[in-house]
């Protein structure tokens, strides 16, 4: 059994919301265990490079926030940046079987073809809406069309929740999947007013008004986690090691297998970063609870992420853009499909261009779970006909992911609950990460961040 001091803190979890709180903890001059189940740490950030070609089997980019931004100087990240390609500025929405841009002003939305006269003349009027503090929560889908109509929701909406929870907005919760949005209504009224008034803030305190950059690294996103993980010493990471009991109290114990040896460590504080899955699996004490045996309940659809690489002259469309979103209307097998070779350079040899479709999710899981084979074959028909076009791909790579991104559904706040009581009963631990505190790269750096900074505080470190 490991010594302990009121400064030592366990991380359960690697991805980037563990990394990042280790890598605070360890500047904070707390004495830092990360524990993670696989055998490398980053958790859904997979590259792979492999004949020229450079495949994200999970995130593709990264919002560059300010905390991001300075994360990355930090690291000595920031020479390592790609940088999104002007090329990529256009985005796509399918309708009618075309690729039809995303307006990307007021005067653009106002002779788009991708929404009815009526629905943008009703964007407009959305400026005039009160505020409104809602008792209960709503779907997404019903919020939206309260605001803008339902046409902005079946080609709007509908394909950006496809995009970024690979969910269903009639099922996704607007106060929980976007609270942004929930406080605006309640602050502004009209959302489009919220944005206005929240870009005014940020110029007011100097700071960029425009959406924030988008960026990856010369060699993928697994740059990211691959330096948080150099930047601890040596001894902090213990990877293949499963968690399999944690016994509160001062010192915590933790009981963790690796390579068929059971050991105990003890800590001043735990933090937890794991996936829902991972909590709910987790037994606290030594009777066989499972205190967060709930999480399991909380939904992942499967997402298929299809790397294709194909010849230039086999592509008819030109690719000037970051990618499409199908909506569901539009009755194609594919969520969306990226232009990975257009987004950022180096993801293709040479006379050739690379496409990463996403299937699956909250609309169609069962297309999510196909064999590469089986679901090249289905998304082929569909990308014949969006982007023209012609022969096989010259390089396939599958990514599958059973479990995917967890769903804010209608309801969500029956797992939230079990997660705060269980840090109300057991004073020193902390949990974090996706499945509370938002989905985005961003969102789980934040987490990190404050789950590093209140396990310091707990621990008797001083966060730096």
């Amino acid at each position: 059994m490991g010594t302990t001091s009121n400064k030592s803190v366990a991380v359960i979890g690697g991805g980037i919301t563990g990394l990042t709180a280790a890598w605070r903890l360890h500047r904070a001059g707390c004495d830092v265990t990360l524990f993670e189940k696989s055998p490398q740490v980053g958790g859904a950030i997979v590259t792979t490079e492999r004949d020229g070609w450079l495949v994200e089997g999970g995130p593709n980019s990264l919002q560059q926030t300010t905390g991001i931004a300075a994360l990355l100087g930090e690291l000595g990240l920031t020479g390592q940046r790609a940088m999104a390609s002007t090329a990529a500025k256009k985005r796509f929405i399918v309708r009618g079987g075309r690729l039809i841009p995303v307006p990307l002003s007021p005067a653009g939305l106002l002779v788009s073809p991708l929404f009815s006269l009526r629905s943008r003349l009703r964007v407009l009027a959305e400026l005039l809406t009160r505020p409104r503090v809602r008792t209960t929560d709503t779907s997404l889908a019903n919020f939206v069309a309260a605001h803008f109509g339902r046409e902005i929701v079946d080609y709007g909406i509908n394909p950006f929740a496809a995009g970024v929870y690979a969910g269903d907005p009639e099922k996704l919760s607007a106060r929980y999947a976007f609270p942004n949005l929930w406080q605006l209504e309640r602050q502004y009224g009209s959302l489009l007013r919220g944005f206005r008034a929240q870009a005014e803030e940020r110029r007011a305190r100097g700071e960029a008004t425009g959406v924030a950059p988008i960026i990856s690294f010369a060699h993928g996103m697994q740059t990211l986690p691959r330096a948080l993980q150099a930047a601890l010493p040596d001894e902090a990471v213990r990877s293949g090691a499963t968690v399999t009991n944690i016994i509160p109290g001062q010192p915590w114990k933790i009981i963790w297998t690796r390579d068929g040896t059971v050991e105990t460590s003890e800590f001043g504080a735990v933090i937890l970063a794991l996936p829902a899955s991972g909590l709910a699996q987790l037994v606290f004490g030594t009777l066989g609870e499972r205190t967060l045996a709930s999480l399991d309940h909380q939904p992942h659809p499967p997402v298929s992420s299809l790397f294709l690489g194909f010849r230039r002259e086999q592509v008819a469309h030109p690719l000037d853009g970051f990618g499409a979103l199908v909506p569901a209307a539009e009755r194609h097998s594919l969520l969306g499909v990226l232009f990975s070779s257009t987004l950022f350079p180096g993801r293709a040899p040479d006379g050739h261009v690379a496409l990463t479709v996403f299937a699956g999710g909250s609309r169609q899981p069962e297309t999510g779970r196909l064999s590469t084979e089986s679901l090249v074959s289905r998304v082929l028909p569909d990308l014949r006909t969006l982007l023209g076009l012609t022969g096989d791909p010259v390089f396939t790579h599958h990514t599958f992911w059973p479990k995917a991104i967890p769903q804010y559904n209608l309801g969500h706040e029956r797992f939230l609950e079990p997660l705060a009581r269980c840090e109300n009963q057991h004073p020193g631990l902390f949990i974090g990460g996706a499945s509370r505190d938002g989905i985005s790269l961003p969102d789980c750096v934040q987490s990190g961040d404050a789950l590093a900074r209140k396990a310091a505080e707990f621990a008797g470190g001083k966060q730096s």
